[in-house]
């Protein structure tokens, strides 16, 4: 007898027979149609009567149908029938239902739930663990203008500040830093923010921009940038897309008749839900322009 594989149909209502309390008619029913398929009961020479098998096949959920359809060829035709998996095919997938006649001959019910449970568990499935970690990388920040001589801010990833709900934003408090005390900001201000493999391994440029606003405002420089699609590294000229934006704040304030940076925060937004994405998603992200082979 052939055993389920990792595909195998999940039961939607398991039946025990192996329950001693099982005394109900439904249950005494099916035990004494077990008994009368039973190959002991039958000559050697003769085959179990397919009506018996569709008989005893309705008392059947999906994963002990699937089973077994397994035991033999004249076991596979009745447990395959359609007016056994029309039911729970239409129950648990009725999206699924107009794909029945879109081939010739019409798909059978229990290929098409097959189909239905399969999707389900991919869909469902947790995305695998990323191969990098913060650990493994170095962010580079710039900011520079017309006036001012350009800044750097390198933070490795163990210096990382998380989120303390694991989201991909970052703060870096820049007051302690003398060079940037020394950098005024003005409405030319352009920032670029790179994030570094290991080792210089690898580099991918989050972004490289102005600003998109004004800081005459008396508050905050706001920067974005749409991050192309992976294995695009072109995303305006061919139409990739990843859903996601690099985003960067400057937290100003007033020293004298100049306004400096106190505060760098970046991060990575979804366009869908303009919320900061988690930092496992930010780095399954990078894993493929860092890693672009894949291994």
């Amino acid at each position: 007898m052939c055993q389920p594989t990792e595909n195998s149909l999940i039961p939607s209502n398991p039946i025990n027979h192996s329950t001693a309390d099982d005394t109900g008619i439904q249950d005494s029913h099916f035990n004494t149609l077990l008994m009368a398929t039973s190959t002991a009961s039958w000559p050697s020479s003769s085959t179990i009567p397919w009506q018996a098998l569709d008989l005893v096949a309705n008392y059947l959920d999906p994963e002990n149908l699937a089973i077994a359809s397994c035991v033999s060829k004249s076991w596979c035709s009745a447990m395959s029938s359609d007016h056994l998996w029309e039911d729970p095919c239409n129950t648990q997938f009725p999206s699924l239902s107009h794909l029945r006649f879109t081939v010739a001959p019409s798909l059978p019910y229990h290929r098409l739930f097959s189909l239905g449970l399969t999707s389900a568990k991919r869909r469902h499935k947790p995305p695998s663990k990323p191969r990098i970690s913060l650990q493994n990388l170095l962010f580079i920040i710039t900011v520079n203008n017309s006036k001012s001589p350009p800044v750097t801010l390198i933070k490795p990833g163990t210096a990382l500040p998380l989120d303390q709900k694991a989201l991909f934003r970052f703060d870096f408090d820049v007051r302690d830093h003398e060079k940037w005390l020394q950098f005024e900001v003005l409405e030319d201000t352009k920032v670029t923010w790179n994030v570094v493999l290991r080792g210089f391994e690898g580099v991918f440029t989050m972004m490289d921009c102005k600003c998109k606003g004004s800081f005459v405002s008396g508050t905050d420089g706001w920067f974005s940038t749409e991050l192309p699609a992976p294995g695009c590294c072109c995303a305006s000229s061919c139409g990739g897309t990843s859903g996601m934006v690099a985003d960067m704040r400057l937290v100003t304030r007033e020293e004298g008749r100049k306004k400096v940076v106190e505060r760098v925060c970046v991060g990575v937004l979804s366009i869908v839900s303009w919320r900061y994405v988690g930092v496992d998603d930010g780095l399954r992200y990078l894993q493929h322009f860092l890693e672009p082979c894949d291994v």
